[in-house]
């Protein structure tokens, strides 16, 4: 299937090109976000704390007086780190671990689907937690706790659709011809699977903002003065009463961000489907 195709499908359903064009947007804030903000984000400004939204700090000011809205885009950096760096472990370990379990099975199918059953078997965000508190507080760290939680999924997807790819016809028929292992998992085996990871990915994209803010907010992310939304939640969240801009605002770009990469998904889902059909 060809990427202009690919395109169009995504053109046709509008939420999901919308909330790809929003993620992309997102990404080139996050790139230039130092040089387009109004002001210095940790800067503190003590004659202007608290200030409600206004014409010159348009998200308002925090307990320090610094600028909400400047803070917000310094923080989608870390937002898409956290993000890009969490999909790119599972792609370069699990997915890697599935094919070769998937079609070699034996021993190596029960060693690798082992470790994977261990890991699924504990919880996400305790998993993460405890991966973070052994490496060390800091957003790299979360970042490879996110990673190492995602692996599990991106091996057992790519397990079972090479099970699946291993037994057509095209797949026999280069055994056949002489064709070795590593050549047929290259050729027909991974262009056949990533249709389904790369929406799998687009998915843990959203969960994985979504994890990295939890882990901020609970100090086990992002440290002071790095900027992330996770961290501006859990440092308005003791004011929540008498300053909630503090709080709403990075709440609304996580959620908006999460509902983006759940929509694109769902998009790349139609999309990818070679029975694809516009309702």
């Amino acid at each position: 299937m060809s990427l202009s195709t690919i395109l169009k499908r995504l053109l046709a359903e509008r939420l999901a090109f919308f909330s790809l064009l929003f993620l992309i947007v997102l990404i080139i804030i996050s790139l230039i976000a130092p040089y387009i903000v109004p002001y210095q984000p940790l800067k503190q400004d003590l004659a202007n704390v608290m200030l409600r939204p206004s014409g010159q700090h348009w998200l308002g000011t925090d307990e320090l007086g610094r600028d909400i809205f400047s803070r917000l885009l310094m923080g989608t950096k870390a937002a898409i780190q956290a993000a890009l760096f969490a999909i790119l472990i599972p792609l370069c370990i699990g997915v890697p671990m599935g094919i070769l379990s998937g079609y070699l099975g034996g021993v190596i199918d029960d060693i690798f689907m082992r470790i994977v059953d261990g890991i699924i078997a504990i919880p996400a965000i305790l998993l993460a937690l405890g991966i973070t508190g052994a490496l060390g507080v800091s957003l790299w760290n979360a970042m490879i706790a996110i990673g190492i939680v995602f692996t599990p999924q991106f091996a057992r997807l790519a397990r079972g659709q090479t099970l699946q790819i291993r037994s057509e016809p095209y797949v026999e028929a280069a055994k056949i011809s002489g064709a070795g292992a590593g050549w047929i998992m290259l050729k027909h085996i991974i262009p056949n699977i990533a249709p389904p990871i790369v929406v799998q990915a687009s998915f843990n994209l959203s969960y994985a903002i979504l994890v990295e803010a939890s882990l901020s907010f609970l100090g086990m992310g992002a440290q002071s003065p790095q900027i992330s939304w996770g961290n501006m939640i859990q440092q308005a969240y003791s004011m929540i009463n008498m300053n909630p801009w503090m709080i709403i605002y990075p709440g609304l770009a996580i959620m908006m961000t999460v509902l983006a990469g759940n929509f694109l998904g769902d998009g790349l889902r139609l999309a990818l489907d070679p029975k694809y059909k516009k309702a």
